[in-house]
């Protein structure tokens, strides 16, 4: 077989009424605006039309995006401080859709040059020459962002540019702009451009960017051009960074014209939809398995175990919520292989709250523990887990009968469950039990469950009686689980 290639990215292609040259543009009542000027009229715009202005950003309408709309308005470039995974890089490129949808540049311009204001002297020259003949190329918004994750060994170069050895070799002279290779800010003009993890740039090349923000040009090799960028810049940064691997220089700090902290959500219904948005789930998660989930991230975040200062990414919860969803598809695939094939229903992956025991042992490497818990990691959140769970019993089930649960097993009498027991099998342990509907009704799971959602709300309920010191459990060696008898 031949190597497969991954497809590469379609570039949009301009609508065929847009004008094609200089002559036909100006015809068109096209009028130049400022990066910062098209965010804020388009800005403006979604807000008298009550349209969406920030599309895929939950948790932060009353908090941070006011703050982010306050610096848009006032043509502030920014720097979004807070943890990981609170959705900084997530925001910074929502900022593309408040851009206009097409813009026109000279064709051929490395810097995206609008065709009524030309930066670099070759242009200048260009449209003098060609006048209201000069082609007109259309920039989609989606190709004026640039990005670039700060490293220690991010040079100037990759910033700015460097002088290009071979144009000289030509015979163009050293201070000709043609000579120049440009870096991914100027190659930006006219568009967004975001510098992730500021802080772990080297403090020599932070003062390559103190131009940019305030004077707007740029300087390679010691001399300097008076190239006018027209940018919108953002960076984003932890705010432990400070002091642990980095600092964003004074200077520069004082020329972004706003700081906004982000958070984590703030409340449980945040967390469940921000799981809800991201998740990409392989099989179906009963909504209180996913408040569970939600919860023991809470959890995590909130407990003197974990390092507070590195913070508990959002892609914790997601990542839980896609592993329990694998773990019930995983389940399905191995009784639909144990099974007969004929006459038997084939189990639906429905995930249940015992297969979330599998995220302790595989997501604690997202989690940064205090030096005192070298060793207690998965006990650590095996007892957040089980906290979560409890919570959730108790916020979804408080003031039910359930008493039909525990009068089902006695000293002898159990209920068995675990990874690999099936539905059915799980139902008929249980039989006809006092309660059970309103139960599943209170678990989300509707009037008419199917068996797997309700195999899923069953063990639910025997592990919260558990937790709730009012069943007992046994652990077989084969890995199954046993409710029956005493706590």
């Amino acid at each position: 077989m031949g190597r497969v290639t991954a497809p590469s990215p379609v570039t949009p292609v301009p609508p065929a009424d847009l004008p094609g040259t200089l002559g036909a543009l100006r015809a068109a009542g096209h009028a130049y605006r400022t990066v910062k000027q098209e965010l804020r009229d388009n800005l403006l715009a979604r807000m008298r039309s009550g349209a969406d202005r920030f599309p895929g950003i939950v948790g932060y309408d009353d908090t941070v995006l006011p703050e982010v709309e306050r610096a848009l308005l006032a043509g502030h470039d920014m720097v979004l401080l807070g943890e990981r995974g609170q959705g900084k890089t997530r925001l910074i490129r929502s900022l593309v859709g408040l851009l206009d949808e097409w813009t026109p540049v000279i064709a051929g311009s490395v810097l995206n040059e609008h065709p009524l204001h030309p930066l670099t002297p070759a242009s200048r020259a260009l449209v003098a020459e060609a006048g209201d003949d000069l082609p007109v190329a259309w920039l989609h918004r989606s190709m004026r962002y640039g990005e670039k994750l700060a490293t220690p060994d991010t040079s100037v170069g990759d910033l700015i540019g460097d002088v290009d050895p071979i144009r000289i070799a030509q015979g163009r002279t050293l201070g000709d702009p043609e000579t120049i290779h440009f870096g991914l800010v100027p190659r930006t003009n006219r568009g967004i451009f975001a510098v992730n993890e500021l802080p772990d740039l080297a403090e020599r090349i932070q003062v390559a960017l103190l131009n940019v923000l305030e004077e707007r040009d740029i300087q390679v090799r010691g001399y300097q051009l008076r190239l006018p960028l027209d940018l919108f810049l953002v960076a984003s940064a932890n705010p432990e960074d400070y002091t642990n691997r980095g600092r964003i220089i004074t200077p520069l700090k004082d020329r972004f014209g706003a700081e906004v902290r982000t958070h984590y959500p703030v409340d449980l219904d945040l967390e469940l939809a921000l799981i809800r948005q991201e998740a990409d789930l392989v099989a179906e998660v009963p909504e209180h398995v996913l408040e569970v989930l939600a919860r023991f991230a809470r959890a995590v975040r909130e407990s003197p175990s974990v390092d507070p200062r590195s913070g508990v990414s959002a892609r914790f919860a997601i990542a839980a919520a896609e592993t329990v969803a694998a773990a019930a598809l995983r389940r399905a695939g191995l009784l639909a292989a144990a099974e007969p094939a004929e006459g038997v229903r084939p189990e639906a992956p429905v995930a249940r709250v015992g297969d979330a025991v599998s995220v302790t042992s595989t997501l604690r490497g997202k989690v940064e523990f205090e030096s005192g818990e070298e060793g207690r990691e998965v006990e650590v959140l095996g007892h957040l887990l089980r906290t979560a769970t409890a919570e959730t019993f108790r916020s979804r089930l408080a003031g039910l009968d359930l008493s039909g649960f525990t009068a089902l097993v006695d000293e002898d009498a159990v209920i068995e469950t675990g990874e690999l027991v099936n539905s059915a099998e799980l139902l008929r342990q249980v039989g006809t039990v006092p309660g059970l509907a309103k139960a599943l009704d209170r678990l989300g799971l509707g009037d008419a469950p199917t068996p797997e959602q309700a195999a899923a709300g069953v063990e639910f309920v025997l592990e919260g009686l558990h937790l709730t010191r009012r069943l007992g459990k046994d652990v077989t060696d084969s890995g199954r689980t046993r409710y029956g008898g005493r706590a």
